[in-house]
């Protein structure tokens, strides 16, 4: 299963590459399809395959996080690892 899954982002490099962080899981990801939306360190977005898809706030990305762990099967772990293991350079 390929969720967006919200993460948490810790550094800005350029316009469009940003570290963010999902349960203490830190990666570089793309922002190029943010469509000219600014981020600042700290803000919250939705990550799916190594891209921002855009911002959201922390009350959503605290409730999706929860929900994906509630869905059980491995799946939030599942995800953890995909977004441990798929690196944008």
């Amino acid at each position: 299963m390929c969720l967006g899954v919200p993460a948490q982002v810790v550094d800005i490099h350029d316009t469009a590459r940003a570290t963010v962080s999902i349960s203490g899981v830190s990666r570089m990801i793309s922002t190029d399809l943010m469509m000219g939306e600014e981020l600042a360190v700290g803000d919250w977005v939705l990550i799916h395959v190594g891209f921002a898809l855009g911002k959201i706030d922390e009350a959503e990305a605290t409730e999706t996080l929860k929900q994906i762990k509630q869905l059980g099967g491995g799946t939030f772990e599942d995800e953890l690892e995909s977004f441990t293991s798929s690196q944008i350079e």
